[in-house]
């Protein structure tokens, strides 16, 4: 997300300025919904832009007066011009196909506030698009609605998906004394004021000052620095984000990103999730930030449970210690990759990268480019999807917002970056081993990482040599490629070469070159179904669900949800790489998802496919008087499986007693099926220790829309 100053009192200068005209114009086409699998992006190359820094194809719709700068150079801070005609414009001209993009992730299309705000280093503009005022609206520096849909259609007709930055974290900066600072927070509804940070009768905001960070609950119910905090568990906030969302979804989006997912309720998102999957699903995932050598258990829960994937930090940090820092060696890689395999439930949904608009960028100023080049091999030829930051092809440096998100510097189809992202992107709708593929080490020294990425009968050999000075000397290497001679399948482009493989996949000894980097593959027919991919991975029944892999024939067969098996009329399609099926009707919880060919062949189980009870609401569960011991902290658990279906393990918690309740009161928002008579209880946990709350079981019926707040007192 943007990352702001905090904002002292003192600071209070400001310019107010009417630097761009409200603009809303209707949609003139329909959607293009040529792009079919909105869930599986793991055979994609996802390019990131920051809209305004890219390209200007439109300078009827540059701001005005001093929120713009025309250079892009003065002051980073203030509209440069790019627009999503600009992108327009590099989709037709092969700029982005010739480089092999498959998708393309967006800034917030939202109308953003118009204010420039002075803050004590610079003027700021919301030329990010995280400074949202109107969710159901364009910011008109970018276009119209109907720009938007020309991007859209364009995209779609060069098979590229258009995945959108989404913040339904905040709206922007505001001031709780000072209600003439900027927009004050304001949140429009399609044009229509719904209400201001200041005097903020309805409580769709939080009040509870900024966040230190110090606790996930410090950081979910206080303002990021000084953005207003949105109260999802307002009922009119949550139909808002809902009715939102499906505006960009309806003019045919096939992704979203979501800001700030560690600092919203993690039941709240688990149930727009629902919402969204249950309207037109499509991959969805989310930013929560990790730094160096960070692992989270809270980000792999979420991952695992919240219905969206993550940008996979603890990838990239480790990928920028490795190849860019020299901080860590080929070994640290290696633990990273066999520690996330363990970690995420679906690693391959992960998406990858070296650098955004929240780090300096990877090329530092002066440092050799191979090391770029070599971080983007092993991240294009990894599991997961792997995201590329605009510029960085280009070698593009900066460190430090605004630094790291200056004007595109070129163009050029001539650089080696360029040429790597062309040579490898394509692998990944070839080859099935490095979309959906296992990933194991196979020779590895501190310098030297070779790895092996596999599936079914496909396998693909990647070789790096971070050392810039010295080659190295491989034998005793074994890979699962068959006999033969394989050519660099980046021809020599990183210094790499052949491979010679014998029998039982030995290869023959070479020397891999000093910063060389070789990919050898092979991609066999697949018989035997093999599944690489389910989306989404959480459902209700009803919904349609996307299985993609090899090998599952032409005449249907049968999808098994656990021992549920559905068949006939309930599978929308099937083709040998590709079914689609609807969720059975049976008891919610996890699931294995199994292919049965119509030759009675069995692939491979999918794990923990989660089979919600029916749609889903939010509600804020409260417990009071719960005094607990050193070391003790308080869960819930109730009658369906959202709650754990009374199982210790799978209780939701620890409950948090801090921001919005103080211990020994308790509270937490989660995610529960609509319109549903529900029990439930609360427990201690210490360790292996449970201590269950007495009494007889609460009671509750859930709302069927919109948010609610169920409070007891804990029974002794």
């Amino acid at each position: 997300m943007k990352t702001l100053p905090k904002l002292l009192a003192a600071v209070l200068a400001m310019s107010l300025t009417a630097a761009l005209p409200p603009l809303s114009l209707p949609v003139s086409a329909s959607p293009d919904t040529s792009v079919s699998n909105k869930q599986n992006f793991s055979t994609d190359v996802i390019y990131q832009i920051v809209t305004d820094r890219f390209s200007d194809g439109n300078p009827g719709n540059n701001p005005t007066g001093n929120a713009f700068d025309s250079t892009c150079s003065s002051n980073l801070k203030l509209y440069c011009g790019g627009d999503w005609q600009g992108i327009v414009n590099k989709i037709n001209d092969g700029y982005l196909t010739g480089m092999g993009i498959t998708a393309i992730w967006i800034s917030q299309p939202v109308e953003n506030i118009y204010s420039v705000i002075s803050y004590s280093d610079a003027n700021s503009t919301a030329y990010h698009g995280y400074w949202a005022r109107d969710f159901k609206k364009t910011n008109p520096a970018f276009g119209s609605m109907t720009d938007f849909q020309n991007l859209i259609n364009a995209a779609h007709a060069k098979n590229i998906k258009v995945i959108i930055d989404f913040a339904p974290n905040h709206t922007s900066p505001a001031m709780e004394t000072n209600a003439a600072f900027a927009e004050n927070g304001k949140l429009y509804n399609n044009g229509a004021l719904v209400g201001s940070y200041t005097g903020d009768t309805n409580r769709y905001f939080h009040h509870n000052g900024g966040t230190d960070f110090s606790t996930l609950e410090n950081g979910i119910y206080k303002n990021l620095f000084d953005l207003a905090d949105l109260d999802h568990n307002n009922s009119f906030i949550d139909t808002y984000f809902k009715e939102a969302i499906r505006t960009w979804l309806d003019l045919g989006i096939d992704g979203i990103r979501v800001d700030a997912v560690k600092h919203m309720p993690f039941g709240w998102q688990k149930n727009w999730m629902a919402s969204i999957y249950n309207t037109k699903p499509v991959f969805t995932f989310g930013e929560w930030f990790l730094g160096t050598n960070e692992v989270d258990p809270a980000n792999h829960n979420f991952a695992n449970e919240s219905g969206m994937s993550l940008l996979d930090f603890r990838f990239g940090q480790k990928v920028r210690q490795v190849f860019r820092d020299n901080t860590d060696s080929m070994l640290g890689l290696d633990s990273m990759v066999t520690g996330t395999a363990a970690d995420y439930a679906q690693v391959n949904d992960q998406v990858t990268f070296i650098d955004n608009h929240d780090m300096d960028r990877f090329q530092v100023q002066g440092a050799s480019n191979r090391k770029l080049e070599q971080a983007l091999a092993f991240t294009l030829t990894s599991r997961g999807v792997p995201a590329i930051y605009y510029g960085t092809e280009q070698y593009m440096t900066g460190n430090g917002d605004p630094n790291n998100r200056a004007k595109m510097a070129s163009f050029s189809t001539a650089t080696t970056a360029y040429s790597v992202v062309k040579k490898l992107a394509p692998l990944r709708k070839s080859n099935p081993a490095i979309a959906y593929g296992t990933t194991q080490q196979r020779w590895i020294n501190n310098d030297v990482y070779i790895y092996e990425r596999k599936f079914g009968g496909s396998s693909a050999v990647v070789a790096i040599n971070r050392s810039l000075t010295s080659p190295a000397s491989i034998s005793g290497l074994v890979t699962s490629l068959p006999s033969g001679t394989y050519t660099d399948a980046l021809g020599g482009l990183l210094n790499g070469g052949g491979l010679t493989v014998g029998s039982g996949g030995a290869a023959s000894a070479f020397t891999l070159a000093a910063g060389g980097v070789s990919v050898w593959q092979y991609t066999a027919a697949q018989t035997a179904p093999a599944i690489g991919h389910v989306g989404p991975m959480m459902a209700k029944a009803g919904n349609t669900v996307t299985i993609d892999g090899r090998g599952f024939g032409s005449p249907k067969g049968t999808v098994y949800f656990g021992t549920t098996a559905v068949t006939g009329a309930n599978i929308v399609s099937w083709e040998d790489t590709e079914i689609k099926v609807v969720v059975p009707a049976a008891t919610a919880g996890k699931y294995g998802i199994k292919v049965r060919t119509a030759g009675a062949a069995d692939s491979n189980v999918y794990d923990s496919f989660n089979l919600l009870t029916k749609e889903q609401v939010s509600v804020r569960f409260v417990v009071n008087n719960a005094s607990t011991t050193l070391g003790e902290n308080v869960y819930l658990t109730g009658s369906v499986s959202e709650l754990g279906q009374w199982e210790p393990a799978k209780a939701i918690g620890p409950l948090f007693n801090k921001v919005m309740y103080a211990y020994p009161n308790w509270y937490y928002d989660v995610s529960v099926p609509a319109g549903t008579a529900i029990e439930f209880k609360f427990l201690k946990k210490n360790g292996s220790s449970v201590t269950w709350e007495g009494g007889s079981n609460h009671t509750f019926t859930t709302p069927s829309s919109g948010t609610a707040t169920v409070t007891v007192n804990w029974q002794p």
